[in-house]
């Protein structure tokens, strides 16, 4: 059967080769690990129980997980280990279970959930790109708890020379108001952890500090602030960008770069989480 699961659609015959995405049909895991470097109540006491799968629908010129965002790398796995992964996170004290990158295995992954949903005692979160299908977000529709996209540009031309995908923003949005459509509001429980709700991530890029502000001005307009918690991020580190042509990536963010994006959050209103500038280091990065 031909892909067509991403805003991608490139018709890809998973079962005999790779799409866009570049892997096939089947799950290809690189690494399912309690993971305690997420937001305070993603990760909470124990970590996030995040499942890393192989392949990705965007090709960033600045990737940190290159190695596995580009295909290849990876376990591979039936539905029925899959699920025993997840049993297994769960029985270590996983905060959550964690799909990290899960779009272009969206609609597979339905399966699954609905298979052990009444074994899993702790919320499922998405967390992907933001590039998103808003039909195959759908399709996961009382299955996923807590959804986790990036909103990574607003203009069309640095989404298009950064990542491959010109039409990011407006992809992104859609998704984002199927996303708050499904699970609403943020709940916590009484242990602090996030049960429901919307955490947008925001990467601060060197160099591209006024689109960071635009996306915020634009997320503002049409979904108000209280909609979903808000995740700026000053992680971004140049070691992962060394073969790209931009040469603003290839130094970090400066403080007025990243406090100039974070005032204007504070200025509209967005409740959520700030990283301190120790958070830029390639130590945070997993191993696959």
């Amino acid at each position: 059967m031909n892909c067509y699961a991403c805003p991608r659609a490139c018709g890809a015959d998973r079962a005999r080769g790779v799409g866009y995405c570049g892997v096939g049909g089947e799950f290809l895991v690189a690494r399912a690990a309690l993971h305690p470097w997420e937001e305070p109540p993603v990760s909470g006491a124990n970590g996030s129980g995040t499942v890393f799968f192989a392949g990705c629908n965007l090709r960033c010129v600045y990737c940190q997980n290159r190695e596995i965002s580009r295909g290849g790398a990876g376990k591979q796995m039936t539905a029925e280990e899959l699920a025993a992964v997840f049993l297994d996170l769960q029985a270590q004290g996983a905060a959550n279970i964690n799909l990290v990158t899960p779009t272009h295995y969206a609609e597979k992954l339905a399966a699954v959930l609905r298979a052990v949903r009444p074994a899993l005692k702790i919320p499922v979160v998405y967390n992907c790109g933001g590039y998103e299908k808003v039909e195959t977000l759908r399709k996961l529709q009382g299955l996923v708890d807590v959804y986790l996209p990036d909103c990574k540009y607003f203009d069309a031309e640095l989404s298009a020379r950064l990542s491959g995908a010109p039409d990011y923003f407006e992809v992104c949005s859609a998704a984002l108001g199927e996303m708050l459509r499904q699970v609403g509001r943020p709940v916590y429980g009484s242990d602090g952890i996030l049960l429901r709700g919307v955490i947008v991530r925001h990467l601060v890029l060197p160099g591209y500090r006024r689109d960071s502000i635009r996306i915020l001005d634009e997320l503002a307009r049409r979904f108000g602030t209280e909609a979903f918690l808000l995740s700026l991020m000053r992680q971004y580190t140049p070691e992962f960008a060394y073969d790209a042509k931009d040469s603003n990536l290839h130094r970090r963010v400066t403080s007025f770069e990243y406090e100039s994006v974070a005032d204007e959050a504070q200025k509209l209103g967005f409740s959520g989480f700030f990283q301190t500038a120790d958070s830029a280091t390639a130590a945070y990065t997993p191993r696959f």
